[in-house]
């Protein structure tokens, strides 16, 4: 497999960019080098620009392969092909994942995480691959190269599902370690907060949109697949279809925001979808509307991290400030579980705001 480069700047630093599909191989590859960085916003690896690096690289062509790499310490390996049998068995995988309605996002997940599995022990049949294996790779893999809590949690997933449908096999899912899952409080805005956003569109189709999300507490996938027969402005709610865990739901519509679409439609006239980009019946792109909000910040003095779902927290956390029943909340969202729901009590200041502070009665 090949990998592009290219000469970028990250916080003010030049740097090459070393772009390549998703390939264990390459990955040990880039993380030799001392210096190596992952960009989240640029979704590539990096190195420093200097003349050991590029001579490494051999930077003076566009594109190279794996094995033209001159002066990495540490040997690399090939990108190992794998056997015909767990070839076809993966197939079998991912065509059941998606006769069961699995996400994409799910099913090409799971696949990378078995493929990058079975490479990691690539001279070993299927048939004796056992629950020490699988804390090998946990170990010698996962562990020894940092990767992410969450992602360790979806390899354990992927391994244990697919041995259980396609091998028939069961895996001892106790034995292997898994992470505890961090519990980070949800980020929310205040009313205050919320309206600097908002006023700060002129658009009305991007304020539209941001309002949509805060005032129903809609997920970005629920946004960008309403249909304008989902708007029901008689009955006064909004009708979210086949969202995460495939399920329906509704979500109420204030008056405010029934006449915000309505002005909206008169004005863009959206087919298919109730938000479309500039091709008329094509869905609106979801970096496009990360890059809304994006824009509507730096209009603003809000000086934190916002993500277009800190606008969902804000917004189930305001309820609950409201006084709405916990149970609402959760049917609203579509939460499965009322734990998920119970977050928001930690993040709500109805009830901590009455609490005294004993330092207050001090006489200092």
């Amino acid at each position: 497999m090949d990998w592009k480069l290219s000469a970028m700047e990250h916080r003010g630093e030049k740097r090459i960019a070393i772009r390549f599909g998703f390939d264990d191989a390459l990955t040990k590859a880039v993380r030799q080098f001392k210096d190596a960085r992952w960009s989240q916003t640029q979704k590539c690896w990096h190195v420093a620009d200097n003349d050991h690096n590029r001579d490494a690289l051999g930077f003076n062509h566009s594109l190279l392969t794996i094995s033209s790499i001159k002066t990495i310490e540490k040997p690399v390996i090939i990108n190992p092909e794998l056997a015909e049998d767990i070839e076809i068995n993966i197939e079998k995988f991912k065509r059941w994942m998606h006769s069961k309605r699995y996400s994409t996002n799910t099913v090409n997940t799971y696949t990378d995480a078995i493929k990058s599995f079975f490479k990691f022990h690539i001279n070993k049949p299927i048939s004796e691959i056992s629950n020490s294996d699988i804390i090998n790779y946990n170990n010698d893999y996962i562990l020894k190269h940092k990767l992410s809590a969450s992602y360790q949690n979806q390899v354990v997933n992927a391994i244990k599902l697919f041995f259980a449908e396609i091998e028939n096999k069961k895996i001892e899912i106790e034995l292997i370690h898994r992470p505890k899952r961090p519990k980070l409080l949800p980020n929310v805005l205040s009313k205050e907060e919320i309206k600097e956003l908002l006023v700060a569109l002129g658009n009305i189709k991007h304020r539209t949109m941001l309002s949509l999300i805060y005032s129903c507490g809609l997920r970005r996938s629920e946004l960008l697949n309403l249909k304008p027969n989902d708007i029901d402005s008689i009955r006064g709610v909004i009708i979210i279809r086949q969202s995460k865990g495939k399920k329906d739901r509704i979500a109420p519509l204030s008056q405010k925001t029934i006449e915000m679409i309505r002005i909206y439609q008169e004005s863009y006239k959206p087919g298919t979808w109730l938000f479309e980009g500039q091709i008329k019946n094509e869905q609106y792109d979801e970096r496009s509307l990360a890059s809304v909000l994006k824009q509507a910040l730096a209009k603003t003095a809000i000086n934190k991290p916002v993500t277009l779902h800190w606008l969902r927290h804000s917004y189930a956390t305001h309820l609950l400030e409201a006084g709405t029943d916990l149970r609402y909340i959760q049917e609203i969202l579509g939460h499965s579980s009322s734990k998920t729901t119970e977050i928001y009590t930690h993040v709500s200041t109805k009830s901590i705001q009455q609490i005294k502070s004993p330092f207050d009665d001090l006489d200092t």
